[in-house]
């Protein structure tokens, strides 16, 4: 008997070239195995596969299911798992989506920290100034979604303290970030308030070098490690989705751990 949901004409498999990244991002994160068939993917979202922007609709629809089921199972009292100092990586991995020579250096002394959003205060932060801020380390595994991990330890201010030092919506949904390699990032509030979050600013007990983010940079321990941007230059409070430079190319959000 023939399946009533077998189409009438066999799809063109061309159809999901366009698609790959949102579809790699997918597999790695568990919710798809073994790669996306045409005819799985019309069944599961009933989307026309000869249009390429049905696809991505569908596509985007699990992306954002996904998303949807991290951040409940989310749990902020939780703390991923730590390691004894002797296990940290020197120098730490490079990782960008450009070459490491492409890097171009902060200027420590003339950089500023915006802050804007739902903030009471919204004065730029000087280097000096986070650095006269209370510290905390911890020595965490970064995991990237390529597959690939280190053991790095970093030393920064926690985000949660600076959040409610310039006075923060503590409700709000998103705490989003620039940076001058203009390569934007977001991550939920839920995750910014974790302590294992932190404003980082230096490396094994060292001062941050160029290639890794000086002077500041996001290093969150429950998030995979395109959510981490480096040389970051703003932060914004907000409610409105903020999106991401990995995100806008088809990879989840939330990217939890």
């Amino acid at each position: 008997m023939r399946s009533p949901f077998r189409p009438d004409f066999p799809p063109d498999a061309a159809v999901l070239d366009d698609h790959k990244p949102l579809i790699r991002s997918l597999d790695r994160r568990g919710l798809i195995r073994g790669g996306v068939s045409l005819g799985a993917l019309a069944m599961l979202t009933g989307c026309d596969v000869k249009r390429p922007e049905a696809v991505e609709s569908a596509l985007l629809a699990i992306s954002r299911f996904n998303d949807g089921v991290q951040a409940l199972l989310f749990d902020p009292n939780k703390l991923a798992p730590t390691y004894p100092a002797s296990m940290i990586l020197q120098p730490p991995k490079f990782n960008a989506y450009y070459d490491v020579m492409d890097v171009k250096p902060v200027n420590g002394a003339t950089w500023r920290l915006e802050v804007s959003g739902l903030v009471a205060d919204k004065r730029a932060w000087t280097l000096s100034d986070l650095q006269a801020l209370p510290q905390t380390s911890m020595v965490i595994k970064h995991i990237c979604v390529e597959g690939w991990s280190y053991i790095g330890g970093w030393t920064g201010v926690p985000l949660r303290l600076f959040l409610e030092r310039v006075g923060a919506d503590l409700r709000a949904k998103y705490v989003a970030f620039k940076t001058a390699d203009n390569y934007p990032s977001s991550i939920d509030m839920a995750s910014a308030l974790h302590p294992q979050t932190l404003l980082a600013l230096k490396y094994g007990g060292d001062t941050l070098a160029d290639p890794f983010g000086y002077p500041m940079r996001l290093r969150t321990a429950v998030k995979l490690g395109y959510k981490n941007p480096k040389w970051v230059t703003a932060i914004e409070v907000t409610n409105k989705y903020p999106g991401g430079y990995w995100e806008s190319l088809g990879f989840p959000w939330f990217a939890g751990i």
